[in-house]
């Protein structure tokens, strides 16, 4: 099975949280945390501010991994790095995205998150609980 490595921004602003929706591709219309595939020679690190310039024209600061989620697709196997980010430089924009929408901690179900996303919640809800 093909294997995909990504990193994804969990954006904490206000004290919400950045969901956006796929504009294209097989999973067009589903919620994720924006990022996207770690590049040879990145580290994960690397690819989450490079992702979020290129998809939302901003700089981000990741501040801690949140989880890294195994999750296996039809075609494909997916690990994803989740990390906390906050927005250092720049207005975010929709560069690649449909939608966009700020999330309130506790209303994170809201919206028909993608599979690998929806482990990701869980452990950003613990990690946010923790920090009051």
């Amino acid at each position: 099975m093909k294997r995909i490595e990504v990193s994804a921004a969990m954006i904490l602003q206000d004290g919400k949280i950045l969901a956006t929706q796929r504009g294209y591709g097989e999973f067009k219309d589903g919620w994720e945390f924006p990022g996207g595939k770690v590049e040879p020679g990145e580290t994960p690190e690397e690819a989450i501010v490079r992702e979020i310039r290129e998809e939302l024209g901003a700089t981000v600061r990741p501040e801690k991994l949140v989880t890294t989620v195994e999750c296996d697709y039809p075609r494909f196997h997916l690990t994803m790095h989740c990390f906390l980010c906050t927005v250092e430089n720049g207005e975010l924009r929709l560069l690649e995205h449909e939608a966009a929408k700020w999330l309130e901690p506790g209303n994170l179900h809201s919206v028909a998150w993608l599979p690998a996303d929806v482990e990701a919640v869980k452990k950003l809800e613990a990690l946010l609980a923790e920090r009051g």
